[in-house]
């Protein structure tokens, strides 16, 4: 078996603010997003955790070193552009209620039916580009026939991760937000038992170890 933990980045000024964020975009992450990552790492301590990977945006790779550093700083740390979040174009840096009054039937569809999604209304990136990258990455982590014994952390970001753990799943496009989005410093752990031809999750969206009410400032 090898397990994934999927790890949303910690929660930023600008998910405090409702603005898209990106690709291209991005914001500090908030002073109790550090606290947060602590209680994470207390509920992976007792884990062998045999790697990290992170997209390289500043507010997914300072969680991931973050939560090395609390699980003891001594597991291997790599960034790949592949967990990227999604490009959002015009939308980066710009309100959630502005682009809803703009773009309501975008907005709706990245929201609700990811297959209406249409980005070259906003010059972004598409669905289909962003599960290629993403699930091929994971697929090609799990491959190997040495990867059975292993256990890794994934860090990335809220629309990508959605998107790429509900097509490791094989869920259709049309669902992919059926159980919602990811919150912050969430954790999510799926297990393939046959190298990657094959995904089973176990627990989605696990925030109980956060010690914190959260509200819809804190998911994507």
């Amino acid at each position: 078996m090898t397990r994934f933990y999927f790890v949303r980045h910690g929660k930023t000024q600008w998910n405090l603010e409702g603005r898209y964020q990106g690709a291209n975009g991005d914001s500090a992450l908030l002073p109790e997003s550090y606290r947060d990552i602590r209680y994470l790492a207390q509920t992976l301590v007792d884990q062998q955790i045999d790697h990290i990977y992170t997209s390289p945006i500043k507010r997914a790779y300072l969680t991931a070193q973050a939560l090395d550093e609390a699980l003891g700083g001594q597991i291997p740390l790599s960034t790949s552009d592949a967990l990227r979040e999604f490009n959002l174009g015009l939308m980066e840096g710009q309100k959630f209620s502005l682009m809803e009054n703009k773009y309501p039937q975008l907005i709706w569809a990245f929201r609700h039916d990811p297959s209406k999604y249409d980005e070259k209304i906003i010059q972004g990136e598409s669905f289909a580009a962003v599960i290629q990258r993403t699930t091929n990455f994971i697929k090609g982590l799990a491959a190997p026939s040495e990867a059975e014994q292993k256990t890794f952390i994934i860090v990335s970001h809220g629309a990508a991760s959605v998107a790429m753990i509900k097509s490791l799943l094989n869920v259709p496009l049309s669902q992919l937000r059926k159980n919602g989005g990811l919150a912050n410093t969430s954790l999510t752990t799926v297990d393939t038992y046959d190298r990657g031809q094959s995904f089973q999750l176990i627990k989605w969206n696990d925030i109980s170890f956060l010690h914190r009410k959260t509200d819809q400032t804190d998911t994507i």
